[in-house]
């Protein structure tokens, strides 16, 4: 059997429905097809956000949005100027979904759940005609002449135009690969670092606002470092996984991490402050209460690890006491082995190389009628709704370019 379609989209996620949506709404005459291996669709847009779908982040200049892009910085900024998190606002609005802003900047639907946006789409995808296929397994892509030959587990499908959105899979990257593209292989992008030591033993659950750097790299980072059962993670963490993808996954997830739990305070300023802090308290015992602003059980476990048992007071604390001190604060040094990923919002760091692709249009620069949306791109961001963000803008300008020649 063969099906003819103007538009085939490959992959249905969010960037696969928001392309098909916006490409029949500026031109109701085309035919769409998007097509899905699996059952189910939207799957990620549904466990994304604990559930209930992070769907941008209010950071509304292009220049400035681009900058929680560990890859894709340079690429998205003509892509941001076209379609922002603003216009994002704008077209769910306009679609019947209003959207909030939580403290950190994330937004979310105001019902608090991603069926919104799930039903959102669908209902669009009926409304305009759109054929939805699923369990759809693509086999085999081919270029022909002048249209695109697609053929899945139980049809062969032809088409004008193609759309591919089918994240990081690597089935998919096989396949573009043996028509000419180049694919960067893909790493884990967010994760968190499993860490064996004494001093996090049992402090699970705490967190303190830290800087973490990984030791003789340029890889930097602060933020709220939270300890869990198997190590540390939160932003500061997640934020230097990201932008270190490549680098630690090279060190095969082995290295050492420099926790700066006073975050900007120098060894030297914390050895200024200690030495005050021994004249102020000098009848206290040390480790029974933080003069920093971190938890108490931290405090105590780092003193301890300066070797300055529970009884010792300030007065009584030797010089040498007073720099291990400094130097647990400021250059915690901690054995990384291995990584597990954060929750559900499993990202990975590669995908078709930037350099063949035509941002303007979201086109590829070697094979005509070909477009990539999406996460199958080498471009990821850390979290908070920036993913997604990637995904709108790359839909809406493969629809503009497709439907404007």
């Amino acid at each position: 059997m063969n099906s003819k379609y103007d538009i085939i989209i490959v992959g249905a996620g969010a960037a696969g429905f928001f392309t098909a949506i916006n490409i029949v709404e500026k031109n109701p005459k085309l035919k769409v097809a998007i097509l899905e291996r699996g059952k189910e669709v939207l799957t990620k847009v549904r466990i994304s956000g604990g559930g209930r779908c992070n769907v941008t982040h209010a950071c509304f200049v292009p220049n400035d949005l681009v900058k929680f892009y560990p890859r894709g910085e340079k690429e998205l900024r003509g892509p941001f100027h076209q379609f922002c998190s603003g216009d994002t606002i704008e077209w769910f609005e306009k679609h019947g979904v209003e959207l909030k802003i939580e403290d950190d900047g994330r937004m979310f639907p105001i019902s608090d759940s991603s069926q919104t946006i799930i039903d959102c789409f669908t209902n669009a995808t009926k409304k305009l005609g759109i054929d939805v296929l699923t369990n759809q397994s693509v086999q085999s892509i081919f270029k022909a002449e002048d249209y695109w030959k697609v053929e899945t587990n139980s049809e062969t499908f032809a088409c004008q135009k193609l759309v591919m959105t089918t994240g990081s899979n690597p089935k998919i990257w096989e396949m573009l690969t043996e028509i000419g593209h180049s694919v960067i292989e893909a790493v884990p992008s967010l994760f968190t670092f499993n860490i064996k030591d004494n001093r996090i033993k049992d402090l699970m659950g705490l967190s303190a606002f830290a800087s973490v750097k990984v030791k003789n790299t340029k890889l930097e980072s602060s933020g709220p470092l939270l300890i869990t059962h198997w190590g540390m993670s939160g932003p500061g963490i997640l934020r230097l996984s990201a932008w270190g993808a490549r680098i630690l996954a090279d060190k095969n997830y082995q290295f050492i991490l420099e926790v700066n739990w006073l975050n900007d305070l120098t060894f030297e300023e914390t050895l200024e402050k200690l030495k005050e802090l021994k004249l102020e308290h000098s009848k206290k015992a040390v480790s029974k209460k933080s003069p920093f602003d971190f938890p108490n059980r931290l405090w105590e476990s780092l003193v301890l690890a300066s070797e300055i048992s529970e009884e010792i007071k300030w007065a009584d604390l030797s010089k040498n006491q007073l720099h291990n001190l400094a130097n647990q604060l400021t250059n915690g040094q901690f054995q990384v082995n291995g990584k597990s990923t954060f929750k559900e919002e499993f990202v990975t760091a590669g995908g078709i190389d930037l350099k063949e692709i035509n941002f303007k249009t979201m086109e590829s620069k070697l094979l005509e009628n070909l477009f990539f949306a999406g996460e199958i791109v080498n471009i990821d961001a850390i979290t908070g709704g920036f993913n997604f963000q990637n995904a709108w803008t790359g839909g809406f300008i493969i629809a503009e370019a497709i439907t404007s020649k």
